[in-house]
């Protein structure tokens, strides 16, 4: 293959990729009709966890489970559910790991306080120990300038 070939080819492969377009998670066969239904089932699943995924919404997951729950999202819409119905109905079902912001509960105070109070206690115990310590003393006193002219000596 000469040079013009091989830059060609890496030509028409920059290009490919560059005009390829990322596959949509939400497929065409799961968006409602109605734009405002749409638009609530689009918020409802930007806050729902991919069950399969590291930290990814189910809205921009190409999981299967993902594509489950978000057709499952629409159709609660779809019988009038609220928002917060939904999110319940879910919840109820997958347990609180469904949610990308999990809610200050019982169960998660200490999830969210614990940051803070190793922050604090840090700083108690670095303040603590500042005030504990012994002053340091430059000069030596006459014993000890004896002493160390014997070993010194030695």
């Amino acid at each position: 293959m000469t040079g013009l070939g091989r830059s060609g080819v890496a030509s028409f492969l920059l290009v490919v990729c560059l005009l390829s377009v990322p596959a949509l998670a939400v497929q065409p066969d799961e968006i409602l009709k109605d734009p405002a239904l749409e638009a609530r089932a689009r918020t409802i699943s930007a806050g729902l966890r991919c069950l399969v995924c590291q930290n990814q919404s189910i809205d921009d997951s190409d999981a299967t489970v993902a594509r489950d729950l978000r057709i499952l999202i629409r159709e609660q819409l779809m019988k009038n559910q609220t928002d917060e119905q939904v999110v319940s109905f879910v919840v109820e079902r997958y347990g609180d790991y469904v949610l990308l912001k999990p809610r200050l509960t019982a169960k998660t105070v200490i999830l969210w306080f614990t940051p803070f109070l190793v922050v604090l206690l840090g700083g108690f115990y670095l303040l603590r120990g500042r005030k504990t310590e012994a002053p340091v003393h430059d000069q030596l006193s006459d014993a000890e300038k004896a002493e160390l002219d014997a070993i010194l000596r030695k």
